[in-house]
């Protein structure tokens, strides 16, 4: 019997990191959402991301993120995963931000949750591919 890859069917988690490893490979190279990022600083951003989100909200997290102009790949990237994941209801704004602002607390908490848990796999594949070493701010 042989399997074909558009046959196979893929757990949550393994979706989640093929995701990730097609983000750090974008952001490696700089293509895409990372044309004009460094790669170091988006690995080191997302390092730190689950410590803020744990500290002040999924929404307090990435707006700091957005302020500051660290990685904007990564709020792109991130973006684009939850909207995959939870796809807004007609009329609902596309922005992640924006939806976490003007969305319901059951919104907030499967976001929250669904990033976290994203971001496992993008942290460890950003560090195994040394985007997080020298990481200083």
């Amino acid at each position: 019997m042989t399997s074909q890859t558009s046959n196979v069917r893929q757990t949550l988690d393994q979706r989640r990191a093929s995701h990730a490893w097609d983000v750090v490979q974008r952001a490696k190279s700089k293509q895409g959402h990372h044309q004009n990022q460094d790669p170091k600083k988006f690995g080191g951003q997302a390092k730190k991301l689950p410590t803020r989100i744990m500290a002040a909200g999924l929404g307090q997290a990435l707006a700091f993120l957005k302020a500051k102009g660290y990685a904007p790949g990564l709020l792109a990237e991130l973006n684009d995963w939850v909207t995959a994941r939870i796809p807004p209801a007609q009329g609902d704004p596309q922005d992640l931000l924006e939806r976490i602002v003007k969305g319901d607390s059951n919104f907030l908490c499967r976001a929250t949750d669904e990033v976290l848990a994203y971001l496992v796999w993008l942290n460890r594949f950003s560090e195994a591919e040394g985007l997080t070493d020298g990481e200083e701010q």
